[in-house]
């Protein structure tokens, strides 16, 4: 359903997940679920996280502002559960060509994290490849955009490329992946550059596009600093696109996994959903 809010086109999109998770014992598990407290005005109804059997859930912020819940899994089977509406411009993510890159002597304390190597993202490995590549690129949006086209181009995208240990020179490596290995080499090659650069995890739903012939699944994606403020890139999509609901930010993927464990677990199943709500639906 779209409607106009302040001559703009609005719409409702409802979102959720179905996980259910086997534990052989007592554990505890960190879960990073909710929509990301940067979008909790736009909740048309709250997106509270369920839990089968009832077991006490304790909520705080991370280190990066996002929304986790610590939950002492029992023995046997743990189903987590949330179905929320959200509304949404409806809008195209924007462009900015104008977005410069800032010297780093001039970037803003909070932004320097992002451009270190991490558990996922290397630098010091890509770093010559990253400036043979992309050093000749007119400095800022263009040369970002670059970096995507490139990551788009350079892996060859299949679930069953998946593998949990995968970092981002391995997938610059061996040419293929998942929408986390796009990001991941993205934002490695972004931070070769000096370009900040941090991980975002989400919900994307075949909103404006043809629907894709595969399960739903999150999303991961990443932004960008440039012109003073934190610009949305897709290279597993390489387009703007409606509707994305962000969940967590970290510098890559091992801070924002949608559950961490301290015990053995087997996800048994996994559902997701993202879908506009259309009128009369």
């Amino acid at each position: 359903m779209r409607v106009a809010v302040l001559g703009r086109p609005w719409m409702k999109i409802r979102f959720g997940y179905e996980l259910v998770y086997a534990c052989p014992q007592e554990t505890p598990m960190i879960l990073v679920l909710n929509v990301h407290p940067s979008r909790a005005r736009d909740l048309m109804t709250p997106d509270d996280l369920k839990v089968s059997p009832n077991v006490p859930l304790h909520l705080y912020r991370d280190g990066f502002g996002n929304t986790c819940t610590r939950v002492m899994a029992p023995a046997g089977e743990l189903t987590l559960t949330a179905d929320a509406v959200i509304q949404d411009s409806g809008m195209p993510e924007a462009v900015d060509m104008s977005a410069r890159e800032h010297p780093v002597s001039e970037l803003p304390d909070d932004t320097l994290v992002y451009l270190l190597g991490s558990r996922y993202c290397e630098v010091e490995p890509l770093m010559a490849d990253a400036w043979r590549l992309f050093g000749q690129i007119q400095p800022g949006w263009m040369r970002v955009q670059a970096v995507c086209d490139f990551a788009h181009d350079h892996l060859m995208f299949g679930y069953h490329f998946a593998r949990p240990s995968k970092t981002a020179r391995e997938a610059y490596t061996e040419r293929q992946g998942v929408c986390r290995d796009f990001a991941h080499l993205a934002i490695s090659i972004c931070r070769c550059l000096n370009i900040p650069a941090r991980y975002c995890t989400g919900y994307l739903g075949d909103i404006g596009v043809p629907v894709a012939d595969s399960p739903m699944d999150f999303a991961g994606w990443f932004e960008a600093y440039l012109g003073e403020r934190w610009h949305t890139f897709d290279p597993r999509n390489n387009q703007r696109r409606i509707g994305r609901i962000l969940m967590a930010r970290g510098r890559d993927a091992a801070d924002v996994a949608i559950s961490t464990t301290f015990g053995p677990n087997y996800l048994r199943s996994f559902r997701v959903w993202t879908d506009e709500v259309r009128e009369g639906a």
